[in-house]
């Protein structure tokens, strides 16, 4: 075996490590750490292509063991978080032990569309070879991070959402995933300002937004970059 072709796979493993990890705090409903491991499973992600294009070991099992680890750290977590978001909305009772298909419990299952756009985002991916530099449609991580950030606010603020924002967000959201939509991806291939101007005003508005709004930026901040990408593809129809 080469070990040095199997260095991006084992970094890919442990997004799916930590994706696994992820799941098991979400199911207990302790929003941060799951957010911690889905973070550490984004950051891993960025990496194991990373590693494999410097060491030059790029392959086609590198990138489905990718886009399967993909769909629990940024799949089916941010599923199962809105899940268990809109359970408790509807119960404050609501427990994976409890739960119950022939109530109003049901209405939780809703949450797994997230889960279910994800696989189709993935799968249109791994077989779109338009999206080289660009994506098409909002990618899962960052989708994931808008998820969880939303729900980790909901604990220090004690701010509870109603069911029908639980139920809009998440068909946004799994609209978003699989819309006709170009979105830059911050894949610097030079710094000239002019051609990258774009990336860097995203860079420096979520430096801001962190500094003074620390996890209360995060959504702000996905709405901005979509909000810039909007512009953007308006101002190429103009």
């Amino acid at each position: 075996m080469n070990l040095k072709a199997q260095i991006p796979n084992i970094i890919t493993l442990l997004n799916l490590f930590s994706g696994c990890l992820a799941s098991i705090y979400a199911f207990q409903g302790d929003y941060l750490w799951a957010g911690f491991f889905v973070f550490l499973g984004i950051f891993f992600d960025f990496f194991d292509g990373f590693f494999a294009r410097i060491l030059k070991v790029s392959s086609e099992l590198g990138l489905q063991l990718d886009s399967l680890a993909d769909m629990v750290t940024s799949g089916f977590v941010p599923g199962l978080v809105m899940f268990q978001l809109i359970g408790t909305t509807i119960n404050p009772d609501f427990s994976l032990s409890n739960f119950d298909f022939f109530t109003l419990d049901s209405l939780a299952l809703l949450g797994f569309l997230i889960t279910l756009a994800s696989a189709y985002r993935l799968a249109k991916f791994n077989i779109d070879e338009a999206q080289t530099e660009n994506f098409i449609g909002l990618p899962t991580p960052a989708n994931a991070i808008l998820i969880i950030s939303v729900a980790i606010l909901t604990e220090p603020l004690q701010f509870g959402f109603k069911i029908e924002t639980l139920l809009l967000l998440t068909l946004v959201s799994s609209y978003l995933l699989n819309a006709n939509l170009a979105l830059f991806s911050f894949k610097f291939s030079n710094f000239n300002l002019n051609e990258n101007w774009f990336r860097y005003v995203i860079i420096v508005v979520s430096i801001i937004l962190l500094i003074t709004l620390q996890l209360k930026a995060i959504p702000l901040i996905i709405g901005f970059y979509i909000l810039l990408n909007l512009v953007l593809n308006l101002k190429k129809r103009i």
